[in-house]
């Protein structure tokens, strides 16, 4: 039926943002999506959104079309995924959003083999370095570190993590041994910079869990925003960097990197997949998301016991 075209489309422009935005992800002029919109409208005797090219700002007569239809379209969705598992087949967009690092070393593998699983997906993997949040710009599945802020999304954890303190072995001959995290203040760190800071801040606990968790604020004169640099940067021994446990266990296990005070522990830094929380999630979404926990299993070996 039209209405339920009309609904997808208006849930495609408000996930948009704009005009401009939806032109260009459906392929279409702006003045056949302005038309699209006026069309609605007109149908329904009331203005969705107030708009310009660059942006869009739903009425309360648009929010409530958008939040009814929504209901409706995940209820159709979820007949139709009912009907379909009769013949064990997923179906369907399917849109993930990580962070560089994470997302091209183990989600892209993971998307691949799960892809080849089930050809009816059709799937998206966005990375970013800060992350989108599921439901808005049509993301269906998050990957976060950390527990998610957002009472509204639902979170699995796919991998156990935390920070690991480490230096190449030759640097760590040549250095003063570290008594304590705060000795790092003093010394020469490889910053992984994410802002304008010219500082990082680096949060321990002790390993005996006796609750005293210090922050170190840590510089040095080689920085990077990017994570794989300030590994290799360390592994080239020119400083001490703090990374997550998924990153260098490769390293540690070789011994390229040995990890420093270990009576002293970065934080945890966990995986998880994130979705919004809501009455029905669809197949495809949670069935990627076992395929994401199961496949971390073999990709990544458990944490080491403190």
């Amino acid at each position: 039926m039209a209405q339920f075209d009309d609904l997808a489309f208006f849930q495609r422009l408000a996930q948009a943002g704009s005009l401009t935005a939806t032109a260009l992800e459906l392929g279409l002029s702006l003045s056949a999506v302005s038309k699209r919109l006026m069309q609605i409208e007109a149908r329904l005797g009331v203005t969705l959104a107030s708009r310009t090219t660059r942006r869009l700002t739903l009425t309360p007569e648009g929010e409530r079309y958008l939040g009814r239809g929504a209901v409706i379209l995940e209820e159709l969705v979820e007949l139709e995924e009912a009907l379909g598992a009769q013949r064990s087949e997923l179906s369907g967009p399917l849109k993930i959003n990580a962070t560089f690092g994470f997302g091209r070393r183990h989600v892209a593998p993971l998307l691949s083999s799960f892809r080849a699983r089930h050809p009816g997906v059709e799937a998206s993997l966005e990375l970013t370095n800060f992350p989108l949040t599921p439901g808005e710009q049509g993301v269906d599945i998050g990957i976060r570190v950390g527990e998610p802020p957002d009472s509204r999304l639902v979170a699995r954890q796919i991998l156990a993590n935390r920070r690991v303190l480490c230096a190449a072995p030759r640097y760590v001959a040549g250095m003063v041994p570290l008594a304590s995290p705060w000795d790092l203040a003093a010394r020469p760190c490889l910053v992984l910079r994410e802002n304008d800071s010219d500082f990082a801040l680096w949060r321990f606990r002790r390993g005996g869990g006796d609750g005293e968790e210090p922050a170190v604020k840590v510089s040095g004169p080689l920085a990077s925003n990017d994570g794989e640099v300030v590994v290799g940067l360390a592994l080239d021994g020119h400083g001490i960097a703090l990374r997550s446990w998924w990153d260098v266990h490769a390293h540690l296990a070789t011994g390229r990197l040995v990890e420093l005070l270990p009576g002293w522990q970065g934080v945890r830094a966990d995986f998880h997949a994130v979705y919004p929380q809501r009455r029905h999630v669809p197949a495809r979404v949670r069935a990627f998301i076992d395929h994401l926990a199961e496949g971390m299993v073999g990709r990544v070996p458990p944490l080491p016991e403190p």
